[in-house]
């Protein structure tokens, strides 16, 4: 269907919600982005964008063969803690190679694209709920204020404000697990950069550069059962996280001896939603799949959906049947790369001989390693 004039509503301005924005107003649809944040400010600061998040970025015309926002990967080390005793070395995906973003910057790129392509995006305006009417979906916010579209994208994160319309009310599973996030000024400039990551017994390090290599970006993750409050953006204490690594040694060590301010975020896992739209509100990114950042694919499903979403209202005749399709092409690979993020927490966390084993395998096969993953990042949303 032809989409121009067509106002549809995107309620979160993250990566998912600015590219789907994109995406949407490049076909001539009228876009407006409501964020409930003051600014639009990174939460973490890495992403990794693998072969299949940069074909949507190209395509959406804010990214060439090698973006000047982002770091270029060779690939990644794997690393035994006791002395950073190297494993193994994983080369990039056959694919295509892995960009390293600081979230800000990909942030800012998005933004000034949509603003530059005419999306009106609203900061401090906060959603309340979304109504279904027959030829449009009521918007109402916080204040009282309401507006109607055509169609509402819900790209709120994994804490959506909106899924529960569609799929009632849930409650979040805590993984046990916990994230500390940091990022450390860098001057140790290499010329093959690249991710590393440091596994040890319940816990890991991922360590990469972002900026061209001025600064290192940390997420160090830990087996834990007396953390449950459930957040992004809660401030840790940089001696804490040392002390609970502080028989990681080799290179992370040096890197987190560096660290001055560190957030923790608790990892608590929702299952990738049952139902994604009603014909008249969708929802996108993590409001639909939240997923364990242990396959680096969040940002990258979210990208994979905002360029499917736009692209579905291309074939079909109406709104209804646009969004239905975008569900049926979501959902699948959706539940598929979940839970290969589930299963590598395992992998990265194990204890006694089965670790032992388990690196005597990554250190016969870490070369090839990247093949088992190649309907990840082969994936091209746009052909």
């Amino acid at each position: 269907m032809k989409i121009n004039g067509l106002k549809f509503c995107v309620v979160g301005g993250g990566i998912g919600g600015l590219a789907a924005a994109l995406a949407l107003r490049q076909r001539g649809a009228q876009v407006a982005v409501l964020e409930q944040a003051p600014a639009l400010t990174e939460v973490g600061a890495g992403l990794q964008i693998s072969a299949n998040g940069m074909s949507v970025l190209r395509a959406l015309g804010i990214a060439g063969d090698q973006p000047e926002a982002a770091q270029f990967s060779y690939g990644t080390i794997l690393r035994d803690y006791r002395k950073g005793r190297m494993i193994s070395r994983v080369p990039a995906p056959a694919a295509g190679p892995t960009f390293y973003y600081h979230r800000a910057d990909l942030l800012e790129v998005l933004r000034q694209a949509s603003e530059d392509a005419g999306v009106d995006i609203r900061l401090g305006a906060r959603v309340q709920t979304v109504r279904k009417h027959p030829s449009e979906a009521e918007i109402v916010l916080d204040d009282g204020e309401r507006a109607r579209a055509e169609c509402v994208i819900a790209a709120d994160g994994g804490r959506s404000a909106l899924r529960p319309i569609l799929n009632g009310p849930e409650a979040p599973a805590f993984t046990h697990q916990i994230a500390w996030r940091a990022t450390v000024p860098w001057e140790d400039r290499v010329e093959r950069p690249q991710a590393s990551l440091t596994m040890g017994p319940g816990r890991h390090v991922v360590t990469y550069p972002l900026r061209d290599q001025r600064l290192m970006n940390i997420v160090a993750i830990e087996e834990r059962s007396d953390w449950q409050q459930e957040g992004w953006r809660l401030k840790g204490d940089p001696n804490d996280l040392r002390a609970r690594f502080t028989d990681f040694g080799g290179p992370v060590r040096d890197i987190l001896t560096k660290v001055e301010e560190t957030s923790l975020w608790a990892l608590f896992l929702r299952p990738v939603a049952e139902k994604w739209q009603n014909g008249r509100l969708a929802l996108l990114g993590d409001a639909a799949h939240p997923t364990l950042p242990f396959m680096a694919q969040g940002a990258c499903l979210a990208l994979e959906d905002a360029w499917v979403l736009a692209r579905s209202f291309d074939s079909q005749s109406g709104v209804r049947q646009a969004l239905a399709a975008y569900e049926s092409a979501r959902q699948r690979r959706a539940q598929h790369v979940v839970a290969a993020a589930s299963a590598n927490a395992r992998n990265f966390h194990l204890r006694g001989p089965m670790r032992l084993a388990a690196q005597a395998v990554l250190a016969a096969i870490g070369p090839r390693l990247t093949r088992k993953f190649d309907w990840i990042y082969s994936y091209d949303p746009t052909v």
